[in-house]
């Protein structure tokens, strides 16, 4: 504390290099000398989840895998091999196990409040990452070993997260005003929503996140203790208890076996977007990569920061008093409202076989303008005429399934549309509405689940293939434009251009299998006998084997025509075999 700023950082810089974010551990002094306990707080979060992505890439120097807890990495071997056993424990008596001060995980799930931790543990952790920097570096000198740091965590489809509006100054303000007012909020919780809510307004959005995270957490545990009328699990951060964190609040059932009572409170929207910001394997799970030192603060996406504190913004509303918005202010944080209260999961299993069933329509609309050769020559042989034939039968026997489907209950058409609806531009409309109407996807049991997988898994092959034909089409067409083909790439071209109305055909047909089969999903598995659900799954892995086989069929380094029609005539027939039985139960 007695060091200026200048000597500090040329006293203590070198050694904070081994932890990949020096700036971050050289910023802490100024905040201790201000004494700010909101501040301090922040920067301990940020300091912990960096020093445990540190320790990771120190201990895969001579480890292997790393583990994924700091609790592990803590009692690791190969890390009290570097650094000492006697260090560890004292990492392990300030970060460690929940007998220990735990300063990590009661500051990242939201159980102190802003002057709870004393300046002198960040004092203490500077210094210790001081000297674990000094006591590396003498180990890589004598081992000759070098520390490489992973990459960091970089979000992927921002663009899906983009669910709330920008949130201007007037947005912020009238949000301000509700943290006293709101049940959401406990009031010795309000400095550090008024940290975040600077932190947006100056552009910190990492810091923004890492504040709202825990007081999110904080203000669900009030909700989920309140609804299931168990207020001794509010302050629950000891040693001897289970922590009351985000994978409780959001479960199905409480640890008794009893049904939780959050998610009818908080409606399914909101447990939705919970689910897709937190815990979906697709989606940023925020909460994980900022807690495990897994992102670049300074480039932490402002989308994300919007979205997690547009939604915020909409609880605190939701736990206001009755009566105490005028309509002036409704207007204002109306259109967070609405943002909030039409939210649909983006990252879910079902959700991401809708977003690839939609992109397989996109991809087939565009064989609608595949350039074509005038190979006028070809279109009198022999070879041509019996697959025109082909083509017709394969349309006999499609139109005779999707009749099935009607049948079953599961087309979400008329019956009039039957009869060549695949070939029609009727059939992407239907499709891609389906693809957008929502489905229910709240605690979807196992067998939904491994049912949807496999879904997923032929609608992306589905994808790839269209996107072979396109690509192979484009390439042969301008070969043929150029005279370059040679003989045999002349004759594969002609058999590509005889084929495609009938893999148009049964490509169109499975996505609509697909489609359907995702929005009859709980009935499909709910309502069968485990031998049923058997004969379905195994019934779609025999299309899944399809599209793999076709997906090699078709690509650039295969091209095997008449072997994809020979495997689209079996396929066929196998598909409507098992609709047929079905139709007979």
């Amino acid at each position: 504390m007695s060091l200026a700023n200048e000597k500090y950082v040329e006293a203590f810089n070198n050694w904070f290099q081994w932890t990949n974010n020096s700036e971050l551990f050289l910023n802490a002094l100024s905040l201790l000398k201000s004494q700010d306990g909101t501040k301090i707080s922040l920067h301990l979060m940020k300091m912990t989840s960096c020093l445990e992505r540190a320790l990771g890439d120190v201990y895969l120097i001579i480890g292997k895998d790393c583990p994924f807890l700091l609790r592990d990495l803590l009692t690791s071997q190969e890390l009290a091999s570097i650094f000492s056993q006697p260090v560890m424990n004292v990492l392990k008596i300030f970060l460690g196990s929940p007998k220990s001060l735990n300063l990590r995980n009661i500051l990242w799930h939201g159980f102190v409040s802003p002057n709870e931790i004393p300046p002198k543990y960040c004092s203490m952790l500077l210094l210790f990452t001081a000297g674990l920097g000094q006591l590396l570096q003498s180990w890589l000198t004598k081992t000759k070993m070098s520390l490489v740091h992973r990459p960091y965590f970089v979000f992927s489809s921002l663009h899906e997260i983009k669910v709330c509006p920008d949130l201007n100054e007037k947005m912020l303000l009238l949000a301000e005003s509700f943290m006293e007012k709101s049940k959401f909020v406990l009031p010795h919780m309000v400095p550090f929503w008024i940290e975040s809510f600077n932190a947006f307004r100056q552009g910190r959005y990492a810091d923004c996140a890492t504040v709202l995270l825990p007081q999110l957490e904080t203000g669900l545990r009030l909700a989920f203790t309140t609804v299931n009328d168990c207020p001794q699990r509010m302050l629950t951060a000891e040693s001897t208890t289970l922590y009351t964190t985000f994978d409780e609040i959001l479960a199905k059932n409480l640890n008794d076996g009893s049904p939780n009572r959050l998610p009818a409170t908080l409606g399914e929207s909101v447990m939705e977007f919970l689910w897709d910001i937190l815990n979906h394997r697709e989606g940023p799970r925020v909460r994980d990569h900022l807690g495990h030192g897994e992102i670049q603060l300074l480039e932490f996406p402002k989308l994300l920061a919007t979205a997690l504190l547009g939604f915020s913004i909409f609880l605190l509303y939701r736990q206001l008093q009755q009566d105490s918005l005028h309509k002036e202010d409704f207007a204002v944080v109306h259109p967070i409202i609405a943002a909030a209260e039409s939210y649909c999961s983006r990252f879910h299993p079902i959700a991401l076989v809708q977003k690839q069933v939609f992109q397989c329509c996109e991809s087939l609309e565009k064989w609608n303008f595949l350039p074509i050769s005038c190979l006028d020559f070809f279109n009198e042989t022999r070879e041509h005429q019996d697959h025109v034939v082909t083509a017709l039968s394969f349309y006999s026997e499609v139109d005779h399934i999707i009749s099935l489907l009607h049948c079953e209950g599961k087309a979400c058409f008329t019956a009039e549309n039957c009869s060549n609806w695949l070939q029609t531009d009727k059939w992407f409309l239907s499709t891609k509405d389906l693809c957008r109407k929502h489905i229910s996807n709240l605690y979807c049991p196992r067998l939904v689940l491994e049912a949807v997988s496999v879904l997923h898994k032929v609608s992306t092959q589905c994808h790839q293939v269209s996107n072979n034909i396109i690509s192979t089409s484009e390439l042969r067409y301008e070969q043929w434009q150029n005279k370059i083909l040679r003989s045999r790439q002349r004759h594969n071209y002609q058999r590509l251009l005889c084929s495609i109305r009938s893999l148009s055909t049964i490509l169109r047909l499975i996505i609509t299998i697909v489609i359907m089969d995702l929005h009859n999903i709980h009935l499909c598995t709910s309502e069968k006998t485990h031998l049923e659900y058997q004969k379905y799954l195994k019934y779609l892995k025999t299309i899944l084997q399809y599209t793999e086989n076709m997906s090699t069929c078709t690509s650039p380094e295969k091209n095997r025509w008449d072997e994809a029609i020979q495997m689209t005539s079996r396929i066929i027939l196998k598909i409507k075999t098992f609709n047929e039985k079905n139709k007979a139960i």
